[in-house]
């Protein structure tokens, strides 16, 4: 399917490691070059598209089955994005047929004051999956190069420095059997906008809301702008950012889930060899 699919601009990138030794980040890519209204993997048709990520959602729970038995791997599913951009609702889309046993999740708040007695990495590396296990990221350590330079907690060189360590991390985990998908969930300004209207219009939903929303909301640019600068710093071939186009939900979990389905497919899953000694045997 996703042969077939013509593929974010972002996707056909990160063939090779960005270089950051001279301690400045390549410009390679430009998100908005990334529409969010966007829909490359639609069919055209809402219905279509929903009962396509049922599919995908019970396909996904197969082979997190054959993936738990051939214990060969892990995998790392890093969801990142601005405030209403969907994180909860991809886990709820993508995810909710798969076995509780088999997927698990981490919703990452600022920091502890026992974890910032630690290197920014410390908690990240605690919630790394087993062998066969999935792990899933609702936000991440790329929280610390987002923000601490849009406010200032950081220099430039500070946050290339951050990318850089990011990158070694990520090839660490990689080199030792950890698949890593990270997905940039890019909405546009207007539609976050209506995405917090209805959270303050819905009393069951106010529990989402904060009034500091609507202050990091003022910060638009310098977060997009940090969210370029992170895509160009940290999509290498060991741990590539995929850009989703978001605005629509849909759409949404049916990229995510496509992506996801596609790289476990590539990586020969198999049941390990069958114990000789049940041969014949007879229960009943």
């Amino acid at each position: 399917m996703i042969d077939q699919i013509k593929l974010s601009p972002w996707q056909a990138l990160c063939k090779i490691a960005p270089d950051l030794s001279s301690g400045k980040v390549p410009k390679t890519f430009k998100l908005a070059d990334c529409d969010p209204a966007d829909k490359p993997f639609s069919s055209g048709n809402k219905q279509n598209d929903k009962a396509a990520v049922e599919a995908l959602a019970l396909e996904l729970d197969g082979l997190q089955n054959l993936f738990y038995a051939d214990k060969r791997f892990k995998l790392l599913v890093v969801l990142q994005g601005t405030d209403t951009s969907g994180k909860d609702g991809t886990l709820r889309g993508v995810f909710n047929r798969v076995t509780p046993l088999g997927v698990h999740s981490v919703g990452w708040k600022a920091p502890s004051e026992e974890e910032r007695a630690h290197d920014y990495l410390w908690r990240i590396h605690q919630h790394m999956p087993r062998a066969g296990e999935f792990m899933v990221f609702n936000r991440s350590h790329y929280e610390d190069v987002l923000v601490p330079p849009v406010n200032g907690w950081i220099t430039p060189a500070q946050t290339v420095q951050r990318c850089a360590q990011i990158n070694d991390f990520e090839r660490m985990l990689s080199e030792n059997g950890t698949v890593i998908l990270k997905f940039m969930l890019h909405i546009s300004f207007k539609e976050q906008g209506i995405r917090l209207q209805e959270r303050v219009d819905d009393e069951t939903k106010h529990w989402k809301f904060s009034l500091g929303d609507l202050e990091v909301r003022k910060q638009w640019d310098k977060y997009q702008q940090a969210y370029e600068n992170l895509l160009n710093a940290t999509s290498t071939p060991w741990a590539p950012w995929t850009v989703v186009p978001a605005d629509s939900k849909t759409h949404r979990n049916l990229m995510i889930a496509s992506v996801i389905k596609d790289a476990l497919q590539k990586l020969d899953l198999q049941y390990p060899p069958s114990n000789p000694a049940l041969k014949g045997l007879k229960v009943i």
